[in-house]
């Protein structure tokens, strides 16, 4: 079942994207990588800061958690994660669907450029990767994320996005 989460989910949420992360050490930036990936206060900030988390619910128990961030002229999907024992069940297909169907706007979804399983899957759901020089921009403008994670990361766009940003010349 999905559903919008509630504060009684917060530390499902925890559970879920800690889980989830561990698949990101030996993968990411050392540098990058922590226990926890994201801490309480982290996601609390985040949700402070706008995202509104989805999850799926198997037998009372979130097995998997999306947030979805509405910012200026586009939306952002953010904090995509399933518990590792639900991966490769369409647990993620069915939140990035549902949260598609929540805006009209371009959606951008931003990930580790090492995380190919994580690229694999929304291009599979027709997202694409921008180019270096708009991922830059595109990071800056609507993330608040380090340089460091900003060198690390790629932002995947859907089609609506291409088709109201499209491609600069020289945009590397």
């Amino acid at each position: 079942m999905l559903r919008p989460c509630n504060n009684h989910d917060f530390e499902s949420i925890y559970a879920v994207v800690n889980d989830a992360a561990k698949a990101y050490k030996g993968v990411i930036p050392e540098d990058r990588w922590k226990a926890p990936y994201m801490s309480r206060d982290e996601l609390k900030n985040e949700i402070e800061e706008g995202v509104v988390f989805w999850g799926c619910q198997e037998d009372n128990e979130l097995i998997g958690v999306m947030g979805i961030q509405y910012l200026q002229d586009v939306t952002l999907i953010r904090h995509a994660y399933v518990r590792p024992a639900n991966q490769n069940q369409g647990v993620g297909g069915k939140l990035l669907s549902e949260l598609r169907k929540k805006t009209k706007h371009p959606i951008l979804i931003g990930t580790w450029a090492d995380a190919v399983w994580a690229i694999r899957f929304y291009e599979k759901h027709g997202f694409h990767l921008v180019s270096a020089g708009d991922k830059n921009q595109l990071l800056k403008k609507y993330w608040s994320i380090p340089k460091r994670q900003i060198e690390s990361s790629v932002v995947l766009a859907d089609q609506k996005w291409f088709d109201t940003y499209p491609a600069k010349p020289n945009n590397t």
